[in-house]
């Protein structure tokens, strides 16, 4: 059934008339629900979800969706925008970073409070760890909490070979933190803000960094930057001064890895699984490479006429993604 706060979002969601935050809540109890064996419940709760958001007019889901505003010009070039609806129970982290993360949105949402007392909330956050470990999904989540709009910024565009060009663009990005408030990410910052010590480092790429570290540190928004990099190793020190918080990301642990299996796979029987022969198998895998593979599974499953997940499809599915090691387990 429904956790307490699952409850208090149903209501609050109910009260705020925001239908799309309802009907997540209610996913959500369905697939806690058919995790805990509650199958015909949890299909037929989707299938009172599905048949409510059909009987929306279509003027209401079109504005559900449309952003309130585009980046136009030149900064359409820059950015792209999304109004994530994820929320932290779709996120499968470790107890440190839940804990930090809800800390982080506790301080968001009570930023009129610490304003008061001369604070300010965390803002500037700095996400590393391994690809596919829940970085970009932490930024999306965030957003959904706070109800903002989701710039994912386009360093592809932004650096050029020309420093004045992208310093200037970097400016664009930076008035546009203050002109609407949002959750900002810079995407494989590494890009931007390489080691200065570093001995292939060349001084327009000094630079640029130097213009970035600049803007930081002058931001006077309340907008949240979010910069994510797979190789922390190449960063400048002197950017992570410019952070409110660090948070590492690593590969899922077996209680990780059973955590994403089970919420991928909410809608199959999988009480047969063997786990201690599905976690040897995901080894070395990312959450997100987890996930393809338990889906991976499950479409076998269904064009096999099958409702139960078998523990050979999914070893074999976990075996095929790809992974830094060698390490495969037999199916047999």
């Amino acid at each position: 059934m429904a956790t307490n706060d699952q409850f208090k979002a149903l209501v609050k969601s109910h009260a705020d008339r925001d239908d799309s935050q309802f009907y997540s809540v209610a996913m959500q109890v369905a697939a806690k629900a058919a995790r805990s064996g509650q199958d015909k419940f949890a299909q037929e709760l989707r299938d009172m979800v599905d048949a409510l958001r059909k009987r929306e007019p279509e003027s209401s889901r079109v504005a559900s969706v449309v952003p309130v505003s585009q980046p136009r010009g030149e900064l359409a070039s820059l950015l792209t925008v999304s109004y994530p609806t994820a929320r932290v129970a779709d996120l499968v982290l470790s107890q440190d970073l839940s804990g930090r993360l809800r800390h982080v949105l506790h301080e968001q949402r009570q930023r009129d409070v610490l304003s008061r007392h001369g604070l300010t909330p965390v803002r500037r956050m700095l996400l590393i760890g391994p690809p596919g470990t829940g970085k970009t999904s932490t930024a999306r989540v965030i957003a959904g909490e706070l109800g903002l709009p989701l710039f994912a910024i386009r360093l592809d565009t932004i650096i050029t070979k020309f420093m004045g060009e992208t310093a200037a663009k970097l400016r664009l990005i930076f008035d546009a933190l203050v002109e609407t408030r949002g959750v900002y990410l810079f995407d494989e910052v590494d890009a931007l803000a390489g080691d200065r010590a570093a001995a292939n480092d060349v001084g327009e790429i000094r630079r640029v960094l130097n213009s970035f570290l600049q803007f930081l540190e002058e931001d006077p928004s309340d907008s949240i930057i979010i910069a994510a990099t797979n190789h922390p190793q190449l960063l400048d020190n002197a950017l992570l001064r410019r952070f409110d918080t660090v948070m590492d990301f690593a590969l899922p642990d077996e209680q990780s890895v059973q955590a994403v299996i089970r919420n991928r796979l909410a809608a199959f029987r999988i009480g047969n699984l063997s786990w201690k022969r599905v976690t040897a198998a995901a080894e070395g895998l990312s959450h997100a490479e987890i996930a393809i593979a338990a889906e991976n599974a499950a479409k076998r499953t269904v064009l096999s006429g099958r409702t139960q997940i078998r523990t050979d499809d999914l070893v074999a599915a976990l075996n095929d993604r790809p992974r830094p090691s060698a390490h495969r387990v037999a199916t047999t």
